[in-house]
């Protein structure tokens, strides 16, 4: 019994400081999808895309959302380490969590740390196929590497699930043209 009482004392703030899942937005993120496709010009698809944004930056709860927010502050006031900070902090609480990665990884896309980029949007991409964000992200951040028959392929699944992605006028051939 004491070993017991032990054991709870001491995993017990290791179980408080777990993340629990984030939200699921799959069937939202995936009507959006649709909406894009039909949407009638760039202001309808800047709702959807906006829209978007909200759930993919919906925290797991509110220290993660704390840690996404900083990132995202530090980031916007070009203090690219003390993002760097905030988000390392964020991956390492909710490691499941696809945005934290995907923050990372622009702020390692503008420090030019391009390798670092395409590993955390590789993550994303695991973690959620239909990210266009992280799609285009690594569309961009294979053109820094050199790697444009690659960039091209990213480029061009981003631009296949929103139509209205201004990355799309990087695509060295016209939409619906195979490559």
């Amino acid at each position: 019994m004491k070993w017991f009482v032990l054991l709870c004392l001491f995993a017990a703030p290791a179980l408080a400081e777990a993340c629990p899942v984030a939200p699921d937005h799959t069937a939202r993120t995936d009507a959006i999808i649709v909406e894009l496709g039909l949407a009638r010009g760039q202001g309808d698809a800047k709702v959807l895309t906006d829209e978007l944004w909200t759930l993919w930056t919906d925290a797991p709860d509110a220290r993660a959302q704390q840690l996404l927010d900083e990132g995202m502050r530090k980031r916007s006031a070009y203090d690219f380490p003390g993002a760097r900070d905030a988000l390392d902090a964020l991956v390492a609480y909710c490691p499941d969590y696809a945005e934290g990665y995907n923050q990372r990884a622009f702020v390692n896309y503008l420090r030019q740390d391009f390798a670092a980029a395409l590993v955390d949007l590789d993550r994303v991409l695991m973690m959620s196929p239909n990210h266009i964000a992280a799609l285009s992200g690594k569309g961009l951040t294979l053109m820094g590497l050199g790697r444009h028959d690659e960039a091209q392929m990213a480029l061009r699944a981003a631009v296949a699930l929103n139509p209205w992605l201004s990355e799309r006028s990087l695509l060295t051939v016209p939409p619906g043209t195979d490559i």
